[in-house]
């Protein structure tokens, strides 16, 4: 079940296309479910009643894309993460597997702030970051926490639909640092990466 708070279904589907993710079969069998929310017409309190709904009829995948959608139904974050920690705890014990996506106002440099931390509510972050390199604004990807296991922390560059290919993710970007802050520099060079 996809819950799109920011997007229109016709654009959600069409940008999943973009970067090769055909929802159309999913949609057409009934093994997926996508239902734009607008908050304003929605309250917290009957979103998680749905949430929950679906949770007692089978759903095994939730993914609420934006969280910061959901957070303009919401009056003051002290409630938000009480809510959140109940509906997280209900769906972990019911094996759902939850995505939440987090747009950061922000795009490059040190500005670049989350509208919640609700990290600690979560076993894995994934950070997608734009950063300059080269006289280009490219993207970086690296999984900040996985709280069950190891896992990778190399920051890698990020391809969507470049040059004919869907979706990529290259080698470790080794010989930068300050990547995740937007602004990198070659490694122990103080000197910007280009």
């Amino acid at each position: 079940m996809i819950f799109t708070f920011d997007e229109r279904r016709g654009t959600y589907l069409n940008r999943a296309e973009g970067i090769g993710l055909s929802l159309e079969p999913l949609l057409e069998s009934g093994t997926l479910t996508i239902q734009q929310v607008d908050p304003a017409t929605l309250s917290p309190g009957s979103f998680e009643s749905m949430m929950r709904k679906m949770v007692e009829e089978g759903v095994r995948v939730i993914v609420i894309d934006s969280l910061n959608g959901y957070l303009h139904a919401m009056p003051d974050e002290a409630s938000l993460l009480i809510q959140f920690h109940e509906l997280f705890t209900f769906l972990g014990r019911r094996g759902v597997t939850t995505l939440l996506v987090v747009t950061q106002p922000g795009l490059v440099g040190n500005d670049v702030t989350t509208p919640v931390n609700a990290s600690y509510l979560v076993d894995s972050v994934i950070m997608l970051r734009y950063f300059e390199r080269s006289g280009q604004v490219r993207k970086a990807i690296n999984v900040l926490k996985k709280r069950n296991g190891p896992h990778q922390r190399d920051i890698r560059e990020l391809h969507l639909g470049e040059s004919g290919e869907k979706l990529r993710i290259g080698e470790p970007l080794s010989e930068l640092e300050g990547v995740l802050r937007g602004t990198p520099v070659l490694a122990d060079s103080g000197q910007p990466g280009n």
